[in-house]
Formats: structure tokens, sequence, C-alpha cells
């Protein structure tokens, strides 16, 4: 399922009131970027703030709330206010385990590594070794 979030600010900037917001396809930003970026200037962005204004130094001291979350990310919204790194650590994690996956089902014809948590585990275990040899 496909991760997505709507993301709103409400700040109050020289007596106007502001609610930008938009919806966030947090795949396609992890995808291209390997972590999400800064979320208030992908906001000011959509809501046509300059980045370089004193209304967006303003929208920075509030917090973003964070509502109707689809897919995986669900579990990382808690109270309006999402845990970005346990997000992406997680985001992370899925891509290796679906490479892994690949992996299993071409080399080994095993269609689910959850059956086989030990070779799973091994696989896990071998990959991280690998990306720490760099």
């Amino acid at each position: 399922m496909k991760n997505s979030i709507d993301a709103t600010v409400t700040f109050s900037f020289k007596g106007e009131t502001h609610t930008p917001s938009m919806t966030i396809d947090l795949d396609a930003l992890m995808k291209q970027h390997g972590s999400l970026p800064h979320l208030y200037t992908l906001l000011a962005m959509e809501n046509g703030i300059d980045t370089y204004s004193y209304l967006y130094e303003v929208m920075e001291q509030s917090p973003i709330r964070f509502v109707n979350a689809q897919g995986a990310v669900a579990n990382f919204v808690n109270n309006e206010v999402l845990d970005v790194e346990g997000f992406q650590r997680r985001w992370q994690q899925n891509q290796v385990i679906d490479m892994l996956q690949s992996i299993a089902s071409r080399e080994l014809n095993i269609d689910d590594l959850d059956n086989h948590p030990e070779l799973k585990n091994a696989l896990l275990e071998a990959y991280d070794c690998g990306k720490s040899a760099r």
C-alpha cells in the first residue's frame, strides 16, 4: 500500500491566519531523496510561500500536523505528530527486505522469506556486513 499523509501547519503572520497544507507521497520522496526532505520547505513550495521570507520563518515555528495517514506510515503517527526517523528506518528496511525477497525468489525459489526466518535473518546480516564493509 502506498504511503501518503496530509500535512498542515496553522500560524499567524501580520494579523492573518495561514493554513498551508498538502498531501505528501512519502514513497516518491523516499525513492527520490533516500530520506524525507525538510517538510516545511515542501509545504512552503506547494503553497507559494517564499522560503527566504519572514512568513516562512514564522511558519517554521509552528508544528506540522499530520492526518489521514495511508499505508505503513500510519504506524508512525501519534497525536498528529509524525515520527520521521522511525518511518524512514522502517521504509528503508522494507526496501532491503524487498530486494532480498527478490533474490530468494530468483535463486532459491522461496516466495516468502517470512516463512524462513533463519534465512531472512542470515540474508539481512549478510547485507549489513556488506554495507559496513564499504
